[in-house]
C-alpha cells in the first residue's frame, strides 16, 4: 500500500497509541469525484445517513466542507464540534471530533479502480465517553460507518448532489 493509500494519522490519534480504531472499506461503482461531491456535501449527511443531524457550519462555506470548514452535528448521539484537517480533492478528507469525553479522528481515503472508487475511513478515539461506548457496544461505531458507506454508496449511484454555491463549482467538475 503506498503512502497515499494510507491514513496520515497525526501523532495523537495514530491507533497504535488510541484506544479505540475502526476501519471500513467498500468498493463503490461510482467515479471519485460523484463519491467526493456527495461525501464533502456535509448538509446533506442527514438524507441519507441516519446517523448524522444537525450540521451547523461554525465556519466556512455551506454545504460542503472544505480545509479548515468548523461544524457541529450529532452522531452517535453526541453532540459534536469538528474541523475539516485535510482536504484533498477527490482523494482525501479527515477531521477531527470533540465533545465531552471524546476526542477523535475521522479519516476518509477515495481512490480510483477501473469499476470506480474504493473508498476507505478510519476513525481512532480516545477519551472516557468513547471507550465507555465502545465497552457497552462495541461494534456500534463500526455499524455506523458501514451504513454510511453503504449510503454514500447508494447516493453516488443516482448521480451528483444538486448544485451548491458558485464558489463550490472548482470542485464538481465531471461528476458523471
Amino acid at each position: 500500500m503506498g503512502a497515499s493509500e494510507r491514513i496520515e494519522w497525526p501523532a495523537h490519534y495514530e491507533p497504535a497509541v488510541s484506544p479505540i480504531h475502526v476501519r471500513n472499506e467498500l468498493p463503490i461503482p461510482a467515479a471519485p469525484p460523484r463519491v467526493w461531491a456527495w461525501l464533502i456535501r456535509a448538509s446533506l449527511w442527514p438524507t441519507w445517513y441516519s446517523n448524522s443531524a444537525n450540521i451547523k457550519f461554525l465556519a466556512g462555506w455551506p454545504p460542503d466542507l472544505a480545509l479548515g470548514t468548523q461544524f457541529q452535528w450529532k452522531t452517535f448521539g453526541v453532540t459534536i464540534r469538528s474541523t475539516v484537517l485535510e482536504f484533498v480533492p477527490f482523494e482525501r478528507l479527515a477531521w477531527d471530533a470533540h465533545a465531552t469525553g471524546v476526542d477523535a479522528y475521522h479519516a476518509w481515503l477515495i481512490r480510483k479502480t477501473p469499476e470506480g472508487s474504493h473508498i476507505l475511513t478510519e476513525e481512532t478515539q480516545h477519551g472516557l465517553i468513547a471507550r465507555l461506548g465502545n465497552l457497552l457496544m462495541p461494534d456500534r461505531m463500526w455499524r455506523g460507518h458501514q451504513v454510511w458507506l453503504e449510503g454514500l454508496a447508494a447516493k453516488s449511484s443516482t448521480g451528483g448532489p444538486p448544485a451548491g454555491p458558485a464558489n463550490q463549482s472548482e470542485i464538481r467538475e465531471d461528476l458523471t
